[in-house]
């Protein structure tokens, strides 16, 4: 088997990507291990806790004893499946903010800066304000990627947003236009009731052309000659076979497998890959390092009212909704349900939003296996730009053995700090007078966990990841001996090699990572078609005039 492109990964970035080469007429293989997304626990949008937790659709990674975590292992879902981690995440679409992208080309990544990449932004999106508001100029609204607003019917998703008013701080018609900071609807990617996957938005029209095909493989490694990737060689056990590229194989297997194979590959620290009796064709430090995540905590309250999704947290309730949703996509069970959030600064001096929260009017654990028992709801907030570092490393020299992966969260004194300024704010909000009417009393961390120990120990003990891995394949300049790719997304070192998804984050950005890593595949398709690239965006960005002195 051959194609002009071989692509490792039907996920976000690699879905894209396949769409973009093929309808510029370049034949395409596509290669993922995962199985069809076709099962209706990964289309209904409110079934999204049962795919991540199934060894089915996910890789099922878990991390190394977390230090700072008091030793926890935190599981870690790749999505295993095609749409990649799109057919088994939230939902939750977020541009990141501008300040993220101009970060990344002042660390190097030339041609990466806001101006640079919002009009891939907006060539990707099929945009819906769904009667909401929002920046429509800063809004695409004929690409594949469609993006719309719930209907935020529930009352408490509504109270969210008129607490965060009421406590002074900025309230936004849209986030990802151009005004980040504040209070205001969530974004989601959703269409007609059904999940908006990578997959459904990209992949599936792809293959409808000849150009473009799918096969089901394990890539145990790329294969070269010399220095020039030539293909890949999937299999497993004896049963292997090469499948080459014409022209180039593009790596887009995930922030833990795209390092992963690179370094089974013989591209990765020297000295590592010798320890694994792997051949070295390019020593890249850089290689599985700058792994970074966001970690969140869950902050619930009960409330004295019916008005959460409580109700629905019955067998013949869930029932109900299931067949609702399937006869028709709608009713409960067409959303994700996280239909308001927030994006603020935790303190004067700080010049963009550095904590997220996502609303959720219910009180439950984010695997779907625990709910408070009774009505309540939650908001997951957590720092956007932690600077504890971790890496990704291989365990084995066979493909088969799972990388060993540690995040060192909560490894800075900032981070402690952060969250505890997180926990202190969020209480601030919810004792708002919007809330009044409907919160009884705090059930998660409670209100007698006040002191620094124990608000920290609280910290170490609920932290959860948001499942947002990126950087292990750092983008920047050429002379960086830490970067993996260039601005071009070529693996530096070799020719005809490049990697193109979230693994190629300098820095990790505000918010969900899914957008973020969608429009990474867009721009790297021009990149890998010799064309020019989208002229730069001349629109300015939203920033608080007050942020020197003021928190809100």
């Amino acid at each position: 088997m051959e194609a002009d492109y071989v692509i490792v990964g039907a996920g976000s970035a690699g879905c894209a990507v396949a769409n973009r080469l093929s309808e510029a007429g370049k034949s395409v293989l596509v290669i993922e291990f995962g199985g069809s997304d076709r099962g209706p626990l990964i289309q209904m949008p409110a079934a999204l806790s049962y795919p991540m937790n199934m060894s089915r659709y996910d890789w099922g990674y878990v991390t190394e004893s977390e230090p700072y975590l008091g030793g926890r292992k935190l599981v870690c879902p790749r999505g295993k499946v095609v749409g990649g981690s799109s057919s088994i995440n939230g939902m939750v679409y977020v541009r990141g903010h501008p300040k993220d992208f101009d970060s990344w080309a002042d660390m190097g990544a030339l041609g990466w800066s806001y101006a640079d990449v919002l009009p891939y932004f907006e060539r990707m999106e099929s945009w819906d304000d769904a009667g909401h508001g929002g920046d429509a100029n800063w809004r695409g609204r004929s690409g594949p990627l469609h993006v719309t607003r719930g209907s935020m019917h529930n009352p408490l998703v509504r109270a969210f947003i008129e607490a965060g008013r009421e406590a002074g701080y900025e309230t936004t018609c849209d986030y990802n236009g151009q005004k980040q900071e504040g209070f205001g609807p969530m974004e989601h990617t959703i269409h007609r009731g059904r999940r908006w996957s990578s997959a459904n938005a990209y992949l599936k029209p792809a293959l409808s052309r000849s150009n473009c095909d799918l096969i089901r493989g394990f890539v145990r490694k790329i294969v070269f000659s010399g220095k020039r990737a030539i293909g890949v060689e999937i299999g497993a056990k004896r049963a292997r076979q090469i499948v080459r590229a014409r022209n180039e194989v593009i790596i887009a297997a995930s922030s833990l497998n795209s390092p992963k194979l690179l370094m089974l590959s013989g591209i990765g620290p020297e000295a590592h890959l010798r320890d694994h009796g792997i051949s070295v064709i390019s020593h890249r430090a850089g290689v599985g390092q700058n792994l970074q995540d966001h970690l969140e905590l869950y902050l619930q309250m009960a409330v004295s009212k019916p008005v959460s999704l409580y109700k629905y947290w019955n067998l013949i309730s869930k029932a109900t909704v299931g067949l609702r949703w399937f006869l028709d996509g709608q009713g409960i069970g067409s959303s994700n349900q996280f239909e308001s959030c927030a994006f603020i600064r935790s303190s004067a001096g700080v010049e963009y939003p550095d904590l997220q929260y996502h609303f959720l009017p219910l009180a439950i654990s984010y695997d779907g296996k625990v709910a408070v028992k009774g009505h309540g709801f939650q908001v997951h907030v957590g720092p956007m730009r932690s600077p504890s570092r971790g890496r990704v490393l291989l365990k084995s020299s066979d493909p088969i053995i799972p990388p060993s992966i540690l995040f060192n969260y909560m490894s800075q004194e900032k981070d402690w700090v952060d969250f505890r300024k997180a926990i202190s704010l969020t209480r601030e909000i919810f004792a708002q007078k919007a809330f009044d009417r409907f919160i009884s009393y705090e059930i998660q961390p409670g209100a007698d966990v006040q002191s620094e120990d124990e608000l920290n120990e609280f910290i170490r003990k609920h932290a959860e990841s948001a499942y947002h891995p990126c950087g292990t394949c750092k983008m920047g300049s050429t002379d960086d001996p830490m970067a993996v790719v260039d601005p071009f997304n070529s693996v530096i070192g070799v020719d005809k090699l490049r990697v193109v998804d979230s693994s190629i984050f300098p820095t990790i950005t505000n918010g969900n990572l899914n957008g973020p890593s969608i429009m990474v595949g867009e721009k790297a398709s021009d990149h890998i078609l010799g064309k020019s690239v989208l002229p730069k965006s001349n629109k300015v960005p939203w920033v608080s005039e007050h942020w020197r002195t003021k928190q809100r």
